[in-house]
C-alpha cells in the first residue's frame, strides 16, 4: 500500500505541474515579448497567481490523500499584504511542502533562493526563471575568493529580486544552511551545533539591506520530524510521521538597516553574531525533542 500511495502521489504531483505548466509557459512567452516594466509587472502578477494555484492544488490532494500529521504553530499578525523574510533550517525536500501547508495564502507568494542547476528541471526551472527567483551558485569560500565574478553575479540576482520585490508584497524564503542536513555534512563542516549546519548570512543580509523598512518582520521557522531522517518519498507514501513547524515573528533590528554587509566589517561581524545566536537558540530548542 505505501508503494502504491507513493506512485499515485508522484502521478498527482506531475499532473498538477503539467496542468498549471500550460498557462505558465504561455505567460512566460507573453512576458518575454512585453515591453516596459509596468506591463511586465502585470504579467508577473498572472505568473504569481498560476504558482499560487499550483501550490493550492497540490495541498488539496495532499491533505486528502496523504493526510499528513501536522503540528504547526504560527504567530499572530501574519498577512498576505506585507513583506516577510522567512528563515528556516533544512532537513528534507518535504520542508518546502511543510512550509506551504503552514503558510500558503497566510503570507504572500513565496520566493526562494534556489540552486542554479534547478533551471534545467522541466516546467519548475522555467517557473523559477519567469518569476524572477534568484538562482545562485553553491560556492565554497575558496571558490568565491578564486572567482569573485561568480559571487558578484549571485549578489546581482538577489538585487534584482529585491528591487522588483519593492513593487508588491512578497515572502522571501531562505534555508539559511544552504543545503539539507545530513550527518556527513554536519561532520564535514565541524558544525558547532548538534542538530544544524552552519548558517550563511550573506543572502539574508543583502535582502534586509535592499528591502530595508519594507520588511514587516522576520519569521524564524524551526522544522523537525518524528522520524530522525525524513525523506520526500516517505512523505509521498504517507509514512512520514508527525511533522512539526514552529514559527515566531522577530522584528527587524534597527541596526540592520544602517550598514553594508559587503563593505562594512563591523556590520558583517554583528550580523554573523546575530545569526549565530539565533541558530544557538534553534539548536537548544531542537535538543529538547
Amino acid at each position: 500500500m505505501p508503494l502504491l500511495k507513493g506512485i499515485v502521489s508522484i502521478l498527482l504531483l506531475s499532473l498538477t505541474t503539467l496542468l498549471w505548466g500550460i498557462p505558465l509557459v504561455l505567460l512566460t512567452l507573453v512576458k518575454i515579448v512585453t515591453p516596459g516594466r509596468r506591463l511586465r509587472r502585470l504579467v508577473l502578477g498572472g505568473l504569481n497567481a498560476v504558482a499560487l494555484n499550483w501550490v493550492g492544488s497540490n495541498l488539496w490532494w495532499m491533505r486528502r490523500w496523504l493526510r499528513p500529521r501536522l503540528d504547526i504553530r504560527l504567530p499572530e499578525g501574519l498577512s498576505a499584504d506585507r513583506w516577510w523574510l522567512v528563515l528556516a533550517n533544512h532537513r528534507s525536500w518535504t520542508d518546502i511542502f511543510l512550509l506551504f501547508l503552514a503558510l500558503h495564502r497566510r503570507i504572500p507568494m513565496p520566493h526562494f533562493f534556489v540552486k542554479r542547476q534547478l533551471i534545467w528541471v522541466p516546467i519548475v526551472g522555467l517557473a523559477f526563471w519567469a518569476m524572477e527567483f534568484p538562482m545562485l551558485r553553491r560556492l565554497t569560500r575558496e571558490q568565491r575568493e578564486r572567482h569573485p565574478q561568480l559571487a558578484r553575479r549571485d549578489r546581482e540576482a538577489t538585487e534584482r529580486m529585491c528591487r522588483h520585490a519593492r513593487e508588491r508584497p512578497i515572502a522571501i524564503y531562505n534555508f539559511v544552511e544552504g543545503t539539507r542536513f545530513t550527518p556527513a555534512k554536519h561532520a564535514a563542516q565541524a558544525s558547532p551545533y548538534r542538530h544544524l549546519l552552519r548558517p550563511r548570512a550573506g543572502g539574508i543580509a543583502q535582502v534586509v539591506g535592499l528591502l530595508g523598512s519594507r520588511l514587516d518582520g522576520i519569521l524564524d521557522v524551526t522544522l523537525y520530524y518524528d522520524v530522525p531522517s525524513p525523506s520526500f518519498w516517505r512523505f509521498l507514501s504517507g509514512r512520514e510521521g508527525t511533522m512539526h513547524l514552529e514559527a515566531r515573528r522577530l522584528p527587524v533590528p534597527a541596526w540592520m538597516l544602517e550598514g553594508d554587509y559587503h563593505d562594512d566589517d563591523d556590520y558583517k561581524e554583528r550580523f554573523h553574531s546575530w545569526l549565530n545566536a539565533l541558530w544557538q537558540e534553534k539548536d537548544a530548542y531542537l535538543s529538547r525533542y
